[in-house]
């Protein structure tokens, strides 16, 4: 899988371009506020059909402008696939795939998968449990549709139920609907998730043994909310007795104190907790090890290699890491964004293509000037 072509009309800083990419490896290169990430992000915005940076669509939309266009073309097991999107101020964002029209983004699930790296997934293993949650959320929702739905359904429920909490009767009957529907829905999410992290503990301790030269060992640990268990069956029965345990207190303090969206999942270096006690480099390393991990098993899942963006990451990796990036990737499309190439990239794919970004518009050149 990988993309061949970008079209924007009015995205962010640009105003108009039309861009091939090379199959391999991509270098967009150029000074601070030019664009870099903003090209990326339109690149990422057609795999979910939204932004790593942003909820509000209308910062995508160039300043004066009252409209956006995004056009992706990608090559997938050599069958062409396209993804337009149409962001307007005033109007529901609009999107189709391959000329169809998209109703609910769960439709572009496996369409074209994309991994980004960059410096804020730090904030993954060290700040709070959110971002480890909406990491989780991200990943499996773009390739699992059945994930996609049953989280879906279940913020539905738990808006619901924390909306019939805040009243001041609470109706018994109508509660205890709420929480039939989140006990089916959370205790898919628990075990999705379960299994998500199992295998993805499993690629990262492999790929951080060998970023490190052997010196770490990184271990992932799932910490539920609700306890994980083998069956469906016991999993509801489980959750099922937690909400009766914490249905007092759901009521005195007007919202839902148990379920997946309370979840975390944990980093251990060396038997240590990275996000108490590891250094920043050591938490860069396991977000990079983490984020690498996707590529696997998405392979694994979908057969489809992913692409990978690295936004504005390789300076902050020293020379061994980013040696064991660049010998490791080969198999992916790669795009890279810096405001200096690395000879030692060059070096190892003299094949990549190089984009020159100033002020919102690029220019192709065969390798970069100073070199």
């Amino acid at each position: 899988m990988y993309i061949t072509e970008l079209e924007l009309k009015n995205f962010r800083n640009y105003k108009e371009l039309t861009i091939q990419f090379d199959k391999n490896v991509n270098i967009i290169v150029g000074r601070n506020a030019q664009g870099k990430t903003n090209l990326i992000e339109a690149v990422f915005l057609s795999s979910i059909g939204r932004s790593f940076r942003t909820s509000h669509d209308s910062d995508l939309i160039r300043f004066g402008q009252e409209e956006a266009f995004v056009r992706v073309k990608a090559e997938k097991e050599v069958i062409d696939t396209k993804v337009e999107i149409k962001i307007n101020r005033h109007h529901k964002k609009s999107i189709q795939k391959d000329g169809n029209t998209v109703h609910r983004t769960s439709q572009l699930i496996d369409n074209i998968i994309i991994v980004i790296f960059s410096p804020d997934d730090l904030k993954i293993v060290k700040e709070e449990p959110e971002k480890r949650r909406k990491f989780i959320d991200r990943e499996l929702a773009q390739i699992k549709p059945a994930y996609y739905d049953c989280l879906s359904n279940y913020k539905k429920t738990l808006q619901q139920r924390n909306a019939c909490l805040k009243e001041d009767y609470v109706e018994p009957s109508l509660l205890s609907l709420w929480d039939e529907q989140m006990i089916i829905y959370g205790s898919d999410i628990i075990r999705m998730r379960k299994d998500f992290i199992d295998r993805i503990n499993e690629y990262s301790s492999r790929i951080h043994r060998g970023i490190t030269n052997r010196s770490e060992d990184l271990s992932l640990q799932y910490d539920p909310n609700i306890r994980f268990c083998e069956t469906k069956e016991e999993q509801q029965e489980v959750y099922r007795k937690e909400l009766m345990k914490s249905a007092a207190s759901d009521l005195r303090m007007r919202t839902t104190t148990r379920g997946p969206q309370k979840d975390d999942l944990q980093f251990f270096v060396n038997g240590v907790n990275a996000r108490s006690f590891g250094s920043q480099g050591q938490q860069r390393t396991c977000a990079l090890s983490l984020k690498l991990a996707e590529l696997d098993f998405i392979r694994e899942e979908t057969g489809e290699k992913g692409i990978l963006l690295l936004d504005d990451v390789m300076s902050e990796l020293d020379e061994s890491r980013r040696d064991y990036l660049v010998k490791t990737l080969h198999e992916n499309q790669l795009f890279i964004t810096t405001t200096d190439i690395d000879p030692g990239i060059l070096e190892y794919y003299p094949q990549a293509r190089i984009i020159e970004i100033e002020k919102g518009e690029c220019v192709n050149l065969e390798k970069p000037a100073n070199l």
